[in-house]
């Protein structure tokens, strides 16, 4: 929680919602207008950055996850919002969402002056038909973005239309190869209200759900339509098999992290502007302990790993030169501890234990309402027997309101 930790989580920012790039399978887009609309909340650089300050102040951050399809594509703004930037001497940083053919619009010296840290691109193939990937070469783009500190977060699709169980390892393969911090693999999935959806709808080719549930489609699992190649549950194998052979080929998404991360401090560490070089400095306590550490731990785990091994110990020799003796003791005796949990976790997995994601609830007026009652029941009851009560009470809210039937 944000009062636990203030400073250590990012604020979210909703410039607009959904995309004028409309591609067909986004609920994004499809939901708020369509191709060639959107909806802005700020429509000037100084309105974002009003706002920005404020959650900053509020929140005691210097962090920003933009949540916006296309944030960058507000070119105007974006370059408004930089001049504010530097008029205020902000070392704010961005967490955002870009198409590659925007990215490429900006040089690498507005993104990093802006605070770009973090970008979540598409990357959905040299052959598809999106037309935001034309014309960009995404090979370059990617390792220029990453040298400049600048994490990418690829996303890549499985099942395009094109794609065929002959030729699905290559469009694998070419994800692989782009060796993003992170990637992350997702079905081509028509959901409800998308021109996608309604070319299947119209084709008779979505499967009913009393064959496959609503629940199951969220493009980790399924198809929830009938694939023209690709058939048979075959996707359920293709999908693991992407994120196997990326984990396989690139090794583990927090040493990449790491690496860019090193990047970036190394390249901007003697940088001009005080605004940036504070920016870049911030990450410099993790490369000195805790991520040098986990650099040793991931090295250990890689023992019989010729070129992962080698990959994890130039990292770790690299954060070394730059930070001296006392990140390689932090390195050995931190790492020692990391790699026996490592070791612990594994023996748990293997028993079939299964990540859960944490739990948590709000309470509604009626809720609230009982929880401010004298009687107090919350602190004897089960969290279910109050949501019973809870419903019951705007039950009888609402019958009170409407009269007896």
């Amino acid at each position: 929680p944000l009062a636990d930790a203030p400073g250590n989580t990012a604020g979210i920012l909703i410039p607009s919602v959904g995309c004028p790039l409309g591609c067909n399978f986004c609920s994004t887009s499809a939901m708020f207008g369509g191709k060639g609309k959107s909806v802005n909340f700020f429509e000037t650089g100084d309105d974002l950055f009003e706002v920005m300050d404020r959650i900053a102040a509020d929140l005691k951050t210097q962090s920003f996850f933009v949540l916006d399809e296309n944030f960058l594509l507000h070119r105007k703004r974006a370059l408004r919002l930089l001049e504010l930037i530097e008029q205020h001497r902000k070392h704010w940083s961005l967490y955002v969402f870009s198409s590659a053919r925007v990215l490429q619009s900006y040089t690498m010296e507005q993104l990093v002056r802006l605070g770009i840290s973090w970008v979540w691109m598409g990357l959905e193939g040299k052959k598809s038909r999106y037309a935001k990937l034309n014309g960009v070469d995404t090979d370059t783009l990617v390792k220029t973005l990453q040298s400049h500190g600048i994490r990418v977060l690829g996303s890549s699709i499985i099942g395009l239309e094109h794609h065929t169980p002959e030729n699905i390892q290559d469009v694998i393969d070419e994800a692989v190869a782009y060796n993003t911090d992170f990637h992350q693999f997702m079905l081509y999935t028509p959901i409800e209200g998308t021109p996608l959806y309604a070319e299947h709808q119209a084709k008779g080719t979505l499967i009913p759900e009393s064959e496959l549930s609503p629940a199951d489609v969220h493009g980790q699992y399924r198809f929830n339509y009938h694939h023209p190649h690709i058939k048979n549950g075959q996707e359920r194998q293709l999908i693991l098999e992407a994120f196997n052979r990326d984990f396989a080929v690139n090794g583990p998404s927090l040493a990449r992290l790491i690496r860019t991360t090193l990047n970036g401090w190394l390249r901007y560490k003697k940088h001009p502007d005080q605004r940036i070089r504070a920016r870049f400095a911030k990450n410099t306590l993790a490369l000195r302990t805790s991520y040098a550490a986990g650099v040793w731990a991931m090295r250990k785990w890689y023992k019989g790993d010729d070129r992962i091994f080698g990959q994890l110990n130039l990292l770790l020799s690299r954060l070394v030169k730059e930070f001296g003796w006392t990140t390689r003791i932090m390195a050995r005796l931190i790492g020692q501890f990391l790699f026996r949990r490592m070791k612990k976790e594994e023996r748990r997995l293997a028993q079939g234990w299964a990540y859960e994601p944490a739990s948590f609830y709000e309470l509604n007026d009626a809720a609230k309402a009982l929880a401010a009652s004298t009687e107090k029941p919350w602190k004897t009851q089960s969290l279910e027997k109050i949501a019973q009560m809870a419903a019951e009470q705007t039950a009888q809210a609402a019958t009170a309101q409407v009269g007896p039937q």
